[in-house]
């Protein structure tokens, strides 16, 4: 019989500790809540790092995939599959962007923003104009690239020779930016809200700035929407509440609700950049991960976007109101929180929650944040709600 002990000792003898990881091994999941091998309940509050977008045993999403696993669970992008194209004609009318690239994950979603932006550029303008301006506290993925991309130096470890061709400017000081993005720019890459960074909304007097600064002179804006797309802060993408129109919009994550599955839109002023032989990935569109995040964009209706907004302001309200001596400030847009603590450790908190039954994390160096699945229902939040406030208030 699989006991939560049986099987951590049989992966950590044989899988390479790239992790710091609890010791809670998930046995199967339903709805927001996730149990373990021994029988205990988490309520969620995580969904695999933003991915369960619509909680666990949606019956629409488990038919989607065994019906297309049924036909064929890959080709290659040689040839032309009905999944990738709805998917695709799908993200183009609800966002009305041009076209769309296909990846696997959010590291490979950046990287193809890079590459396009630099490709533009050389394009138009030669060689000279390479550089990428990034924000301090920003994350843009794992890759050696996408490291260098990232605006924290706690990344900027062990792997040198990093990418060159990155700078990294204060969120919020355009006189830093506009000194920084000199003729040699091509383009600057931002989130809208800085997830690993600490739950960080940008401010939105700040984001159309840039972006009317970005488009004076030519310099591709570029939204890292990995972790704030596919409905995660209650718009389909966050860059709609922004009131701006990049040029390029990369997605992953939550957008096929765990099957691995991203990529990135752009503009007609970029559709054509990428032609054959120039970007590629052999997964990339998979039909198993595009009929997946089908089922996740016809979840998404206007109507449950709304419902996103009202449960992640319900959650502000209940943590702001509890009587803590440790949290400092809650801020975030739809179902992405950060609880910003003080006076203890926010892993410590994270353990706690873990403990006792709901399942959190982390962010930057004092922030509890929370990532719940979109279909969440109130007597789960409650319920995660109420031991979160036990822990919080002692």
């Amino acid at each position: 019989m699989m006991t939560n002990q049986n099987l951590i000792n049989s992966h950590d003898q044989h899988v390479m500790a790239t992790y710091g990881r609890f010791p809670i091994a998930i046995s199967h999941g339903e709805g927001a809540r996730l149990y373990d091998f021994d029988g205990k309940t988490y309520i969620d509050f995580a969904s695999g790092i933003g991915v369960n977008s619509l909680g666990y045993g949606n019956k629409a999403w488990v038919q989607a995939i065994t019906d297309q696993a049924m036909k064929f669970g890959h080709t290659s992008n040689l040839y032309y599959t009905q999944p990738a194209a709805k998917t695709a004609e799908i993200l183009c009318k609800r966002t009305g962007y041009s076209k769309v690239f296909f990846a696997n994950s959010g590291a490979e979603s950046s990287e193809g923003l890079i590459k396009l932006a630099r490709k533009y550029s050389r394009d138009k303008y030669g060689d000279c104009r390479s550089k990428i301006v990034t924000l301090e506290g920003s994350f843009h993925g794992r890759t050696i690239t996408a490291l260098a991309a990232t605006g924290q130096d706690v990344f900027h470890q062990h792997f040198f020779p990093f990418t060159e061709g990155f700078c990294h400017v204060p969120v919020g000081n355009m006189s830093a930016l506009k000194a920084t993005a000199d003729k040699n720019t091509c383009a600057v890459l931002i989130e809208l809200i800085q997830g690993e960074g600490g739950v960080l909304p940008l401010d939105k007097a700040y984001v159309q700035e840039m972006a009317v600064f970005c488009q004076s002179n030519d310099l591709l804006l570029m939204i890292d929407e990995v972790q704030t797309g596919a409905g995660r802060t209650g718009s389909l993408f966050a860059f709609q509440q922004y009131g701006i129109k990049p040029d390029a919009v990369s997605f992953a994550k939550g957008i096929a609700n765990g099957v691995p599955f991203g990529g990135f839109f752009v503009n007609e002023k970029c559709s054509t950049v990428l032609g054959p032989g120039t970007h590629a990935t052999t997964y990339g569109g998979n039909p198993l991960g595009a009929a997946a995040a089908n089922v996740v964009l016809d979840t998404l209706t206007d109507e449950m976007l709304a419902e996103v907004v009202k449960k992640g302001e319900y959650i502000q309200e209940k943590v702001r109101a509890m009587n803590s001596p440790y949290v400092a400030e809650v801020r975030g847009l739809g179902l992405m929180i950060g609880i910003v603590l003080q006076n203890i450790a926010h892993r410590e908190i994270v353990g706690k929650l873990n403990d006792a039954g709901v399942l959190a994390l982390v962010a930057g160096s004092a922030t509890l944040r929370l990532l719940p699945p979109l279909t969440i229902s109130y007597e789960e939040i409650d319920a995660g709600l109420a031991i979160m406030q036990a822990i919080l208030e002692a």
